[in-house]
């Protein structure tokens, strides 16, 4: 039987539903051996927590480490959030916390390198696609291709500046998109994700495949998306499953990942951010 693990998790310390030890409590009664925490860096933003909770939230997550070191095994990470003119070098985070691993993921879109506020960065996360179009029309004139671009770019500057432990779903731009505005078979688009993957693959670096689009019903694949992992396969570049989980239920859900690629004979599998 396979070990269960899950390193992007979320709490109440920023958009989750359950408290840290909630969240342990659970994964110990489901047999999990290893749990990470990434909850959303500190940004003046919604879902994330601030800087004044920052050192509560790493002095929680080493304390449960000691606390559970026979049962689970628990790491202290962050997802952290590329935004250019706001937080572009995570270093100082990573000090400041003494962080184990970190997860590097791009929700948040200026149109220029100059944000002022949220309301100049497009969101394409959360539940709702209609604040995706809110953004992409007031942002980027409802120009698709011009807002893509936009992501791609600061997915690859995030990569080439901080390289991440781990990469957090890289092509979710696609998720509110639902082939209104695009299709992920078209040219452009796929030389823009290519481009990501293989800046990973000489980055050396994991990139996870996160499930909560498809649990949570906004996305029928996973991130990133199963044409994409068939090209990592090719590039041998190593992956890791991940639930982003926001509440303790979310921890099982896999959806068919591991089954997926066990099915194509996916070469690097981890359990572990730890190689």
């Amino acid at each position: 039987m396979l070990s269960k693990t899950n390193y992007h998790t979320h709490s109440n310390y920023c958009d989750g539903k359950a408290t840290l030890r909630e969240m342990v409590d659970f994964a110990v009664a489901h047999g999990f051996t290893a749990l990470g925490f990434s909850g959303h860096c500190p940004l003046p933003f919604k879902n994330t927590f601030s800087i004044t909770d920052y050192e509560g939230y790493c002095n929680e997550v080493r304390a449960l480490k000691a606390e559970y070191a026979d049962r689970i095994e628990i790491s202290l990470g962050l997802e952290m959030d590329y935004v250019p003119g706001m937080l572009e070098d995570f270093s100082s985070l990573i000090e400041q916390g003494k962080l184990e691993y970190t997860i590097g993921s791009v929700h948040l879109v200026p149109a220029t390198n100059m944000p002022q506020g949220d309301e100049d960065l497009w969101f394409i996360d959360g539940p709702r696609y209609e604040r995706y179009d809110e953004g992409l029309f007031r942002l980027f004139g409802g120009d698709i291709r011009r807002g893509v671009c936009a992501y791609f770019h600061n997915e690859n500057a995030m990569l080439e500046r901080n390289r991440p432990t781990i990469v957090g779903h890289p092509d979710k731009i696609v998720m509110h998109n639902r082939d209104r505005y695009f299709h992920e078979d078209e040219p452009w688009y796929r030389d823009l994700a290519l481009e990501t993957i293989h800046l990973i693959k000489e980055l050396g670096l994991i990139c996870e495949i996160n499930t909560r689009g498809i649990y949570k019903g906004r996305h029928a694949d996973f991130y990133p998306g199963k044409w994409l992992i068939q090209e990592m396969k090719q590039l041998r570049i190593p992956v890791i499953v991940s639930t982003d989980a926001h509440a303790p239920e979310d921890l099982l859900r896999t959806e068919g990942a591991y089954e997926y690629l066990k099915e194509i004979d996916y070469p690097e599998v981890l359990k572990s951010w730890r190689v």
